[in-house]
């Protein structure tokens, strides 16, 4: 589904209608559609049903801080929900980075990827770009050299490079995490315009991401497992840690280390022998 012109009125009316009347008390019944009425939520969230009734449509511009806090708790929303809700409002986290769209690293910030030779490790752009990477990214997950600056997009591949898709071992799984986490980090850093683009492409290329994006979910991806299947050496599993660049606030590093030492040592022999 391509990008609406009410992404705030759109999130809150699907978060409203996945909540469950009986989880509050509230009778069943016959209704309409699915989840919460309108006037429910606003009698969660202490305000005017006219009122809440304007945000979903798009009307009476941006709520209070205040408001936006009680919407929040009345809808049940997670923390990086509510940290979405804050920037479709407001237009950036507090405190947030800015998107900025170079593409390039300093000397410095590549020596450092250099300095992990054991362990893939590459930077990434707010909207997902990898723009540099370390050898051991290249022998473990892609030669991102061999793909043109526009392929060098972490959406891009999972959707549309097929040797990438068979190399996870639970794609749809890893493709909706990545889905959700994508969403809010284009929102926290202020780029939701500079992927609109990207966002309508993928639609129109996979009806798999079309009907994720629509399920208009948000998440995190700080952290975690990455377990691929690798040509040469077979399945392998890796822990992710992601770190913000000082400085550079809409960059972010990823590091994948081996997830055991046996797994560490199947690998570093494999980059050994490179």
């Amino acid at each position: 589904m391509p990008p609406t012109d009410n992404p705030l009125g759109t999130f809150l009316r699907d978060r409203r209608m996945r909540l469950d009347p009986a989880v509050f008390g509230l009778a069943g019944g016959r209704r309409r559609t699915p989840g919460l009425r309108r006037e429910e939520v606003a009698q969660r969230a202490n305000i005017s049903p006219t009122w809440y009734t304007w945000l979903e449509q798009g009307r009476g511009g941006a709520p209070s801080a205040d408001v936006l806090e009680r919407i929040a708790t009345g809808l049940m929303l997670t923390e990086p929900e509510r940290e979405h809700l804050h920037i479709l409002a407001f237009g950036h986290p507090p405190g947030g980075a800015h998107y900025q769209p170079e593409t390039v690293i300093t000397p410095r910030l590549q020596a450092v990827l250099d300095a992990i030779p054991h362990s893939p490790a590459m930077i990434i752009s707010a909207t997902w770009d990898v723009i540099a990477w370390n050898q051991a990214a290249v022998l473990l997950l892609k030669d991102y050299a061999e793909l043109s600056p526009k392929q060098r997009n972490i959406m891009r591949l999972i959707f549309t490079d097929s040797r990438t898709k068979v190399a996870q071992q639970d794609w749809l799984h890893v493709a909706r995490s990545l889905v959700g986490s994508f969403r809010a980090d284009v929102a926290r850093a202020g780029a939701s315009a500079e992927v609109s683009q990207l966002v309508e492409e993928l639609c129109e290329m996979s009806a798999e991401f079309a009907t994720l994006w629509s399920e208009n979910e948000v998440g995190g991806h700080s952290e975690g497992i990455k377990r691929i299947h690798h040509a040469e050496i077979g399945p392998i599993e890796l822990d992710f840690s992601s770190f913000s660049v000082k400085g550079r606030p809409d960059l972010t590093m990823m590091v994948y280390t081996p997830a055991t030492p046996q797994m560490a040592q199947r690998i570093g022999a494999f980059l050994a022998s490179r």
